[in-house]
């Protein structure tokens, strides 16, 4: 394999489900999962399409409850083309079926540069003998409705014909996740079939509650040396088919080209989405000149956001680049959509946005700033939803859902499922308010890279001031200690959502809700020093914002109180009262203890008792805030937080994590790259192989992990480099991980295209590209630059 190509060989059904969400394609607006194209939904295989932002939302009954859920929809399957060959006798023999024992070789090569899936195989039949065919996709990235399949049937040692049926299938459901299966997962109604010659179907049908209109249009189109025998279009009820009968002899191959249009009623400008399909497929290239549109479109993103690390690893963050760009790429700038968790590659977690893009923007912040701007308008058009959860709630301000989907709504479910134990359990993980802070830090660094001080003054002075009204109003004070506090939350550990015993859910004073809840006070505190007078009053005027309450935010802002014990940040209050875990124990007994919720629940216990945590919790704040910039938050508050103190706190949760989520290791891994150097690239390590490796134990066929992707691309560009972006001026402050020591990427800083950052030798080279724009000022822990557009400057690096 090379840096740029990912091969799978073989054919092994247990391990399809992961192939296919590693091999999905997508462009921002739609992804397919990389399934073979004979094969509907089973055990084995799952070719799910999904559009961005496509919900729908429907009721079941489960465990004698009403329960309803929103999920992203499996869209009909555009992909289906199947085969078989006529027998010596004159019959049909059976639909081509992949199975080892017939197939002589069976490939996949995921070309990254490209962005294409092309399988191989040849397949042996005792009646007549071998056929050998490849199959070629894409997903178009230039015209983000379009998608086609290349096949190529190839006779080795016979001769006769083929028969293709080229379809398009409605008969779907939600089906890739097993623990959901006790739900309703029928989403399409409405279906309709039909033809328009030459060689065209189509299919359109609509989502049962969201109403969501979805248009399908397929035109298949034959090469071949002798002319196709018969043609038969047979729309039915649920699919619209299209079979053809072509000769085949050895020497002279046979090429099938699929091409697809998809076109939903959320698009814009088009009348309707039936019609804008036909109208799209009808004036498409065939696919040689898609193949090189939509290969050019890919060779423009990789000149903007390729990352340059040699060896394994910079294979394994290349593929992470790719995922994240077939899900957010810059058609994303022109749809109402989130960051979706589990990217576009599956059903896992229904398709919602939780805060994920707290791992994602930074990245994309430096490279596509309109995507990250639209993936913030998201959160902005949300708004006036998250004041009405909090209105609701008896706060002031906006309350963000921990899972959002199409509205804003609160997605989260109240109830899930242990596969463990079978048992339904109730689900307080909505208690996330932290994420308002994740949507609150996004905004602050999008405006500081890009420099838009108009989204900051605008939109994003909104969102940020709405967050802060929250906080200071969800914040008590407390006499005993004269400190505000912060009740009944959950953190991003997640296991722990309760006290021992408790009878209401949430812990108090959670370390990283409360630190966070003061940058975010704090930050809107600068913005209304920043803001022209006028603006200000505006604002004010606006949200309804009474001059008390500034005073508050400021108040509340150097009091909220941070719990410590055994002289290190406790994780909650009450945190050093629980039971330790006997994890030597519980590792010999399950061997992996991830999921060691599940675990204990299972037993009869529950992992409220006990120090052990999901992920990342305390230690998030390593990963959001430089060494500098998090001493200065904890003395605000009036707390120390030396170096001596945030080791012992690194030491003592490492040893009491499970990592049951993908996005524990990269947090460790760069948290420990600045204080515990030695043990970085453990952590660092499998946060790389999280879902190549499928760490979480049969996860990643259920969708890829797009925080941990994007992070691990993060986790170089910015925790490798210590770059940050404030105070106009690029801060560097580089720290040395051996297997990591060499790297190179390009940023998009306040109109720079294109500035270079590579490190090599102990040298750090930065390079501006010429233009008209002012020159860069780049400070490091000992020195500060100015470099002007034109000019490179080589820094070399402290002796570590």
């Amino acid at each position: 394999m090379s840096e740029w190509t990912w091969e799978w060989t073989g054919y092994d059904p247990a391990a399809e489900r992961l192939r296919e969400s590693l091999c999905t394609l997508g462009n921002g607006y739609f992804a397919t999962r990389g399934a073979l194209p004979e094969c509907r939904a089973g055990l084995v295989h799952y070719p799910g399409t999904y559009a961005a932002g496509c919900y729908n939302r429907l009721e079941s009954t489960v465990a004698g409850r009403q329960v309803v859920n929103e999920d992203l929809v499996n869209l009909p399957n555009w992909l289906l083309l199947r085969f078989r060959r006529r027998r010596a006798g004159g019959a049909w023999g059976p639909w081509f079926s992949p199975h080892p024992h017939t197939l002589l070789e069976h490939s996949h090569t995921l070309d990254l540069r490209r962005a294409t899936l092309t399988r191989s195989f040849r397949h042996r039949n005792h009646e007549t003998g071998v056929l050998s065919v490849e199959q070629t996709r894409l997903v178009h990235m230039e015209d983000p409705h379009l998608a086609a399949l290349r096949t190529v049937f190839a006779a080795e040692d016979w001769s006769g014909e083929i028969e293709v049926e080229s379809s398009l299938d409605s008969k779907v459901i939600n089906g890739n996740v097993h623990r959901y299966r006790a739900l309703d997962r029928r989403h399409l109604t409405g279906v309709r079939t039909g033809t328009r010659e030459p060689g065209t179907v189509w299919l359109s049908c609509r989502t049962t509650a969201s109403g969501v209109v979805v248009a399908l249009v397929a035109r298949t189109t034959v090469v071949a040396d002798q002319p196709v025998v018969s043609s038969a279009f047979r729309p039915t009820r649920h699919r619209a088919v299209n079979r053809l009968v072509i000769p085949i002899a050895p020497g002279r191959p046979v090429t099938v080209d699929k091409t697809v249009a998809l076109h939903t009623s959320r698009d814009t400008a088009i009348s309707d989405p039936l019609g804008a399909a036909l109208d799209r497929v009808s004036a498409a290239a065939d696919f040689s000149a898609l193949l090189d549109s939509h290969a050019a479109a890919w060779e423009r993103l990789w000149r903007r956001a390729d990352i340059q690390v040699p060896g394994e690893a910079g294979r394994i963050l290349r593929l992470h680049l790719f995922h994240v760009l077939q899900t957010l790429s810059p058609h994303t700038a022109d749809l109402d959509v989130g960051v979706p968790a589990r990217g576009l590659h599956g059903e896992a977690y229904r398709g919602h946005v939780f805060w994920d893009e707290l791992f994602v923007l930074p990245y994309l912040d430096l490279h596509f700033p309109e995507v990250s701007r639209a993936l913030l308008d998201y959160r902005y058009r949300r708004l006036p939803r998250a004041c009405r959860a909090a209105a609701e709630a008896g706060r002031t301000g906006a309350m963000y859902p921990w899972q959002s989907g199409s509205d804003g709504r609160e997605e989260t479910q109240e109830w899930h499922l242990n596969p463990g134990s079978g048992r339904w359990l109730p689900d307080h993980s909505r208690l996330q308010h932290h994420v308002g802070s994740a949507i609150a830090y996004n905004v602050w660094q999008y405006c500081e890279a890009t420099g838009d001080t108009q989204y900051l003054h605008t939109r994003g002075a909104e969102m940020l001031l709405q967050i802060a009204r929250f906080w200071a109003d969800l914040a008590v004070l407390d006499p005993g200690t004269d400190r505000y506090r912060i009740l009944g939350v959950v953190g991003p550990d997640e296991y722990h959502d309760g006290y021992p015993g408790a009878a209401r859910p949430g812990l108090d004073d959670n370390a990283y809700t409360n630190v966070t809840a003061a940058w975010v006070l704090t930050r809107a505190l600068e913005l209304l020093e920043r803001l022209p007078t006028w603006r200000r009053d505006e604002l004010f005027e606006q949200i309804g914002l009474g001059p008390e309450e500034p005073p508050r935010w400021e108040e509340v802002s150097r009091r909220l109180r941070v719990p410590f014990h055994q002289g290190l940040v406790s994780q909650f209050e009450g945190y050093d009262a629980l039971a330790e875990l006997d994890w030597d124990a519980y590792r010999a007994r399950y061997g992996a203890i991830r999921r060691l919720d599940r675990i204990l629940e299972a037993e009869g216990d529950t992992v409220n008792r006990y120090k052990a945590s999901k992920q990342a919790d305390v230690l998030m704040l390593g990963y959001l805030f430089s060494p500098a910039e998090l001493r200065s938050l904890f003395r605000r508050l009036g707390y120390e937080l030396d170096d001596d103190i945030w080791r012992r706190t690194v030491d003592y949760y490492l040893r009491r994590t499970s990592h049951g989520s993908t996005l524990s290791e990269l947090v460790h891994g760069l948290v420990l790259a600045r204080a515990r150097r030695a043990d970085a690239w453990q952590y660092v390590h499998e946060a790389l192989e999280a879902d190549i490796a499928d760490i979480q134990g049969g996860t990643t066929g259920e969708g890829i992990h797009l925080g941990a992707m994007a992070g691990t691309l993060d986790l170089v560009q910015r925790g490798l480099t210590g770059l940050e972006t404030r105070e106009d001026s690029l801060w560097l402050d580089p720290v040395p991980l051996p297997p990591l020591s060499e790297y190179g990427f390009t940023v998009r800083y306040r109109g720079h295209w294109g500035v270079g950052v590579r490190r090599r030798n102990g040298r750090l080279g930065i390079a501006v590209p010429d233009s008209e724009r002012s020159p860069i000022r780049v400070v490091l822990a000992d020195r500060a630059v100015t470099i002007a557009p034109g000019e490179t400057c080589t820094l070399m690096l402290r002796e570590e």
